[in-house]
């Protein structure tokens, strides 16, 4: 597994043409590097943090920015086995975000805070999903 740590730009673009206005949860499923990848002017480059760490400091420095734009974890949950799928997908972490809407979610990363909080998420990460996902009433059914 390696790539998928930002959107490219067909997907951003998909996103944003999506209905801005309703609810949304975004699944997301990461694979952390062993070692922390920093680019080798970031002040941290040298300090040999593995992934996991370097996500820590992502998730302390951006928690704040998605609970100002009224945004929460929603559910959390370990890794434990493929049943169906990729054989080679194997998740460190995931969880569920919920936004108010896509407006929020867009808030969020162009905030100057959490801009700056990107930077070790992506040094963190060997590879990803963010899946945006919308509600839908809950049935007996899966369908």
């Amino acid at each position: 597994m390696t790539g998928h740590i930002d959107p490219d730009r067909a997907q951003f673009d998909a996103f944003k043409n999506l209905s801005r206005e309703t609810p949304i949860e975004m699944v997301n499923l990461v694979a952390l590097n062993d070692l922390a990848n920093y680019p080798g002017d970031h002040e941290l480059a040298r300090d040999g943090l593995t992934g996991a760490q370097a996500y820590s400091n992502y998730g302390k420095q951006s928690a704040p920015v998605l609970a100002k734009v009224g945004g929460s974890i929603l559910w959390r949950g370990k890794f434990e086995t493929t049943l169906i799928g990729p054989s080679d997908e194997a998740w460190d972490l995931m969880f569920i975000a919920r936004y108010p809407n896509a407006h929020a979610f867009l808030a969020m990363i162009s905030d100057p805070e959490y801009q700056q909080a990107v930077v070790h998420r992506q040094a963190a990460v060997k590879t990803s999903r963010l899946i945006r996902a919308g509600a839908l009433p809950v049935t007996d059914e899966f369908a």
